[in-house]
């Protein structure tokens, strides 16, 4: 069994693009006719730019290998060019390639990816999701509005989830760290207030902010939270400054969360050293695959923390985290857009679903889904923005225009 082919489909995601404006996935089939599907996350350069490095990476590193030989894979990927450190954007590319070949091994076997992975210690997969507006309703009008959050996060506890995500601290600058605005800081506050006095104790408050505050801001926030008793303080500060994010752990009662934006074992085992975090995030179409993923989780175990697989990405990516959490002793929680439905419904045969707040894992060998290649293809990708972008503008005190959402 040999990889042989390459396919790559870069699907536009309709409005409202709740999990980004694109979604790139790989279609990898071996010579014996087996496909695996992946996802690639890294959106740093274009689509268009991304697909070059997909396919050099799959015929300079990949082609012609037998698909469980994934560790060697990895490291002529990770070390090419004589680099031998992390790259997001090559080793991206080789995360949704990965995950395919896990695909294509799980579909030779008749096995799921979590058996193959010393097998299923979970019952079932803990879900979250974003507060997203309504469709049709106002993007700004929506994350400035603490009724709104409150009123959206009683809804999807009224259906079974037992975790919110909302991030409403203000835009997220290209400038790195900043101070949080008095504004800032009260919407914040309200935000908790609401959303906590709608829920009660149904279910925990997850604080996102993108990496977008200095280590003395952060803290500043985190002390206005801290009354509402989240569950995490996500990415206080820029992803790269390990050593600020420990200050602010060591700072605040919320457990700091960090990884969406990390990628290897490498860089999540620096914040593990540093008290960084005590709460993973690994974004599986990014951080190096469902392998990488797996061995991050088993450092994190070590240390006491605990896994939460991030998704802003397609359906593919989130079968790749399903697979990972359940093989993880130190499962927190998975991300879900939503309660799952919508064009991530339709780009799969058999949708994955939520019930009673947790996803039900799929029962077909591999990642246990199929891309419906028709609706893919009739939805390309034509558009110049990234996946996601951030404000090219300072943090402004002066005006406070209205935050209209990540």
């Amino acid at each position: 069994m040999r990889l042989a082919d390459l396919d790559i489909v870069v699907v536009g995601n309709p409005p409202p693009s709740f999990g980004g404006r694109y979604f790139i996935f790989v279609k990898v089939t071996t010579a014996c006719g087996i496909v695996g599907w992946g996802e690639v996350y890294a959106a740093s350069v274009g689509p268009g730019a991304m697909a070059v490095v997909i396919r050099d990476v799959f015929a300079r590193h990949m082609e012609g290998e037998a698909p469980d030989r994934i560790e060697l894979m990895f490291r002529r990927v990770h070390s090419a060019g004589f680099s031998q450190r992390p790259d997001p954007t090559v080793i991206g590319a080789f995360s949704g390639l990965e995950m395919a070949c896990w695909d294509i091994v799980g579909k030779a076997l008749d096995r799921p990816v979590h058996a193959l992975l010393g097998g299923r210690v979970q019952a079932g997969l803990r879900a979250y999701s974003y507060l997203y507006p309504d469709p049709g309703e106002a993007a700004a009008g929506f994350y400035a509005s603490p009724e709104r959050a409150a009123a959206r996060a009683e809804e999807l506890v009224g259906q079974g989830l037992t975790a919110v995500k909302f991030d409403p601290a203000g835009p997220y600058a290209i400038m790195g760290g900043h101070q949080p605005s008095m504004a800032d800081l009260d919407r914040s506050e309200a935000f908790c207030a609401a959303i906590r006095g709608a829920v009660g104790v149904r279910a925990d408050l997850l604080f996102g902010t993108h990496g977008q505050f200095t280590p003395s801001g952060a803290v500043r926030l985190a002390r206005r939270l801290e009354p509402y008793d989240p569950l995490w303080f996500e990415e206080p500060c820029p992803p790269d400054l390990t050593g600020d994010m420990a200050e602010v752990a060591q700072a605040t009662r919320i457990p700091v969360a960090l990884g969406e934006r990390m990628t290897t074992k490498y860089e999540f085992a620096q914040a593990l050293r540093a008290g960084a975090a005590r709460i993973l995030q690994p974004a599986l179409g990014r951080v190096g695959g469902i392998w990488e993923a797996k061995k991050i989780a088993v450092l994190a175990e070590g240390f006491g923390a605990q896994i939460a697989p991030h998704l802003y990405a397609g359906p593919v990516a989130w079968a790749a985290n399903v697979q990972l959490g359940l093989t993880c002793p130190n499962f927190l929680i998975a991300e879900s857009i939503g309660l799952g439905g919508g064009f991530h419904d339709r780009l799969l045969r058999t949708p994955i679903r939520i019930e009673n707040g947790h996803i039900r894992p799929p029962d077909g060998p591999g990642l246990g889904i199929e891309l419906d290649e028709d609706v893919a293809q009739a939805h390309p990708w034509s558009g110049e923005a990234l996946h996601l972008e951030m404000s090219p503008d300072p943090k402004s005190y002066a005006d406070e225009a209205p935050f209209a959402g990540g």
